[in-house]
């Protein structure tokens, strides 16, 4: 019998970036997803392309042995495809996660426990996301508490971190996706030791091409997130608030291209003195990131990059999470607040729920309230006075 991966979400992270390793890896993809014309154009569709763009050239992939499911009315078969899986992977956003789990519970729980356990890997852009998929799993609600003490025995989580920029498709595309090529999948390694504290003795590495394998993960989590995602929000936040149309526009801006190359020497400041990474492999890993959101291929509307601004102002997030850690260190980081005060003025977009809600919060709040719903800092922390200070100047232009 195949190799059969069950992945959640099949939008273009799923199609373009996680469908395309399993189906290079040998696995029959069944794709779970609540989108109607999306899951039936699956089903009719024998292949679609994955395009990835790069300085160097254009490749084409062509992704074929996959069918769908559409979990909001096929939930037992859905069971069914999980108790007999290899891999259970998703890419649905870090809100969507619990909302996902009680099927997967259900097939975890019928799974045979001298079946291999089935490794889970969740693709978000978020901390610790598997971590937090398996707490819903595992809750009482979803999992009966008898069935967790050798729940081990039928699932391994393993926390990921994924690296690709997949811009906003042509609307005319189909299910082909266009991405770019540089690519960067990390998946910690430990859960798939066997004899481990809660591990099963015949637990094994899932065989995935693409993957990086390591035991710590945390030190490639933040140095993507508070690299990757905190310059590409800081040329969108600065991009919309100069009425630039896209992300490589942004980037033509001598003093946009300034401000996040000024942010993410910031962030680095942290990263090497945290993880220990040498400055000069950081230095590199900027210039690239540099370059990788300059690509006029990849152009992506600042709008789509921008959405979401609730969440991506949070405590852990790109602007908050480095900027606290290294106050607390006694740096400064104008650039890191300066990307932060575009955020809180990313409201009222059109298509974006979030930055309707962030309008709505920064209109009926006091400052240190905006500061402890949006951003969940202390006051006793050395950054707190310094967003204070940001929400007043954002509230006052607004009444002007």
């Amino acid at each position: 019998m195949g190799k059969k991966a069950v992945h959640f979400g099949s939008g273009n992270i799923g199609r373009g970036f996680v469908a395309c390793f399993l189906h290079e890896s040998g696995y029959e993809v069944v794709f779970a997803d609540v989108v109607d014309k999306l899951v039936d154009s699956l089903n009719s569709t024998p292949s679609y392309n994955v395009i990835e763009r790069g300085v160097e050239g254009t490749v084409t992939k062509t992704i074929t042995n996959y069918r769908a499911i559409n979990s909001k009315y096929n939930e037992a078969e859905l069971v069914d495809e999980i108790a007999t899986a290899d891999v259970v992977t998703c890419s649905v956003g870090p809100n969507i996660l619990k909302f996902i789990a009680p099927v997967i519970a259900k097939g975890v729980d019928k799974r045979s426990n001298d079946a291999k356990p089935l490794a889970v890997i969740a693709c978000e852009n978020m901390i610790g996301a598997t971590d937090t998929l398996a707490g819903h799993i595992k809750d009482p609600k979803h999992t009966p508490e008898h069935r967790l003490e050798d729940h081990h025995e039928r699932a391994a989580y393993a926390n990921s971190a994924i690296d690709r920029i997949v811009p906003a498709q042509d609307p005319n595309a189909g299910l082909d996706v266009t991405l770019e090529k540089f690519y960067e999948w990390v998946v910690e390694e430990t859960p798939f030791r066997p004899g481990g504290e809660n591990t099963a003795d015949n637990v094994e590495k899932p065989s995935i091409e693409g993957i990086k394998w390591v035991d710590n993960l945390q030190p490639f989590i933040e140095r993507k997130l508070f690299t990757v995602n905190t310059s590409h929000a800081t040329a969108a936040y600065f991009g919309y608030n100069r009425q630039k149309q896209t992300v490589d526009d942004a980037m033509r801006d001598k003093e946009i291209k300034s401000q996040v190359a000024a942010a993410v020497d910031e962030t680095a400041k942290l990263i090497v003195q945290k993880h220990g990474i040498t400055p000069e492999e950081q230095d590199a890993y900027k210039k690239k990131i540099i370059d990788r959101i300059s690509n006029p291929h990849l152009a992506d509307a600042v709008e789509r990059v921008g959405r979401a601004p609730l969440r991506k102002l949070g405590r852990k997030e790109r602007f908050i999470g480095p900027a606290a850690e290294l106050a607390e260190m006694g740096h400064d980081t104008p650039a890191l607040l300066a990307a932060a005060e575009m955020a809180f003025r990313f409201q009222n977009v059109e298509g974006d729920e979030e930055s309707k809600e962030l309008a709505k919060i920064m209109a009926e709040n006091s400052p240190e309230e905006v500061v402890a719903k949006v951003c969940g800092l202390q006051k006793s922390e050395k950054l707190y006075p310094k967003i204070v200070e940001i929400v007043q100047k954002v509230q006052a232009d607004s009444q002007d």
